[in-house]
């Protein structure tokens, strides 16, 4: 009877594991919840759309869905960099049910950490980043991993923007 016991405790660390899709912007290594991604593709045509916040570089057609992207560089004020369409991956996320690209470096690999390692995001502000779009860091093979909330990252009025972008996009 004890060993059942121990075996449901075992059981119970495994659902504290949270699964995190890696990526990088310059030199910071960030995470995003796997749920919230339905797909990882590499760069795509991105189609501007005229006065569109300057953090949207514009939407892409995935299989007949016109998906806004936006460039997470600018979104999060870090070091802007030239984009190539060789090098670049979009993550195709849901947030709140909104569908949204988001422009990164390099995807790395899903990552398998403990919820309990999760520290709360600093007081202060990390390489630039607003501490309002961070919920929480771990270290991660002797790396610190930014672990990013992708529901607060857009605001109520950039949302609705962004979905005026996909419903009447503009070719220039």
């Amino acid at each position: 009877m004890t060993d059942n016991y121990r075996a449901r405790d075992d059981s119970s660390d495994k659902e504290q594991l949270i699964q995190m899709v890696g990526f990088k912007i310059g030199k910071e290594t960030f995470g995003v919840d796997i749920l919230m991604v339905q797909e990882i593709i590499r760069s795509a045509p991105i189609t501007y759309v005229p006065n569109s916040p300057e953090f949207v570089e514009g939407v892409i057609n995935l299989r007949g869905s016109i998906i806004p992207v936006i460039d997470l560089r600018k979104r999060l004020n870090l070091e802007t960099g030239d984009y190539s369409q060789e090098t670049d991956w979009i993550l195709i996320l849901d947030i709140n049910g909104r569908i949204t690209g988001f422009i990164v470096d390099l995807v790395t690999d899903v990552i398998k950490i403990q919820e309990d390692t999760i520290d709360p995001p600093p007081e202060i502000l990390v390489a630039g980043l607003q501490s309002q779009y961070i919920r929480g860091v771990c270290e991660v093979e002797d790396t610190l991993l930014i672990l990013l909330d992708f529901n607060r990252i857009l605001l109520v009025d950039e949302i609705k923007k962004l979905k005026n972008v996909a419903d009447n996009p503009q070719k220039t």
